[in-house]
């Protein structure tokens, strides 16, 4: 057989061309006059049904072709960049099933009427699927409600509503949440508080934003774990990532003489605590730990001078509603997504490596990259939760 012209080969893969007189013939280069440019072709013809507005580009896989689903992310923190991954998933998702990118909105600063306008506009132009942050039970009932009554799939991510002692109050009929279990992950930080300083004392937990269901419910969680032998003060540290850090410094500066450890439970409270420690002269003086995997806190565990972090995969809390509202819309609501725990692993110094090679999955590189498993035996973070 003649050598196969490289641009023939080319085609074949991304058509994934089965066997039969057309493969065959590219193969051999029969009654062609440049298999090149016959391949060339065949790849052009391919990318041209990719600028298709009104149905998905091709069949995605082994699926049907669909129309071009058009989906809206409302988030309560657009610019955090805890969310980067988040993006990334959903981009990644939509690509995966030849889906326009979903659009990309709310609020900056948690401010749910900013959040409720935006799910207006996904209604009003007629989304075909939306996902929402819901960081509170009562502002999102009345849009959520109407995107369904019109017909419009909804599903809750990274937040689910609010937690009033311990119970859930979700607070609308959305298809499902994607995200981490709050509350839970909340008393397996007061489990880590607990083994950090067995004897009790003052303890400071940062949060930004007190009271919404994002976050709110990791402190109630903790504190639920905690006895009276503890002192627990919830420091407010603001919803924008530049005035995180000086709050936590005036805290600890003010209260560093009885401290025993300090925590936090959002992405930015906790990416500045290690500096706050150090600017304050605390590290290695007081436990300390929090949520999220952002670079600064990464380095903090591999340096020693955090005890730990609680992780909830944000990559996945874009990729999966992306794919839940695709089948939702695929089969005439006969695959209804299911709530899905994204995670609820405590990273710490020992098992810190893996999560700190550049990567799209957790927000530090904007490329797509194959990242090759490690050999060996496989070492997985211990479990926390159980279905």
């Amino acid at each position: 057989m003649k050598e196969v012209d490289p641009k023939v080969d080319e085609a074949i893969e991304t058509l994934n061309m089965k066997d039969g007189p057309t493969r065959r013939r590219l193969l051999s280069g029969t009654g062609l006059v440049s298999a090149t440019a016959a391949a060339s072709a065949l790849l052009a013809a391919c990318g041209s049904n990719n600028s298709n507005a009104n149905a998905a580009t091709s069949a995605a896989g082994n699926f049907p072709k669909t129309p071009a689903w058009k989906f809206w992310f409302v988030n309560h923190v657009t610019t955090n960049p805890f969310f980067v991954p988040t993006q990334y998933g959903f981009q990644d998702a939509a690509a995966l099933l030849r889906l326009p990118t979903p659009n990309w909105g709310g609020s900056q600063n948690s401010i749910a009427a900013d959040m409720v306008n935006y799910t207006n506009t996904a209604i009003a132009s007629k989304a075909d699927g939306i996902a929402i942050a819901v960081i509170d039970s009562s502002a999102f009932t009345g849009p959520i409600s109407n995107a369904m009554n019109k017909g419009i799939p909804v599903v809750s991510y990274n937040a689910d509503g609010t937690y009033v002692k311990g119970k859930p109050d979700i607070g609308s009929n959305r298809l499902c949440y994607v995200g981490q279990a709050l509350y839970l992950s909340g008393q397996s930080m007061g489990a880590q508080i607990k083994s950090l300083i067995p004897g009790g004392g003052d303890v400071a937990i940062f949060i930004a934003t007190p009271g919404t269901g994002n976050i709110q419910p990791r402190y109630d969680g903790a504190v639920s774990m905690l006895g009276s032998s503890y002192n627990v003060h919830e420091v407010a540290t603001g919803a924008a990532t530049s005035v995180e850090l000086n709050a936590e410094k005036a805290y600890l500066l003010a209260h560093k003489s009885t401290l025993k450890g300090a925590f936090a439970v959002d992405y930015g409270s906790t990416s500045f605590l290690g500096s706050a420690l150090a600017a304050t002269g605390l590290t290695g003086k007081i436990a300390s730990g929090g949520f999220d995997t952002a670079p600064q806190t990464l380095s903090a565990l591999q340096a020693g001078t955090m005890d730990f972090t609680i992780y909830q995969d944000p990559y996945l809390q874009g990729f999966l509603p992306v794919l839940y509202m695709y089948l939702y819309n695929l089969s005439d609501a006969q695959l209804p997504p299911p709530d899905t725990d994204t995670g609820l692993s405590v990273i710490d110094k020992q098992h810190v490596g893996q999560f700190v090679k550049s990567s799209r999955f957790q927000g530090a590189a904007s490329a797509q990259k194959y990242l090759a498993r490690p050999s060996g035996p496989i070492v997985n973070l211990p479990a926390t939760t159980s279905t």
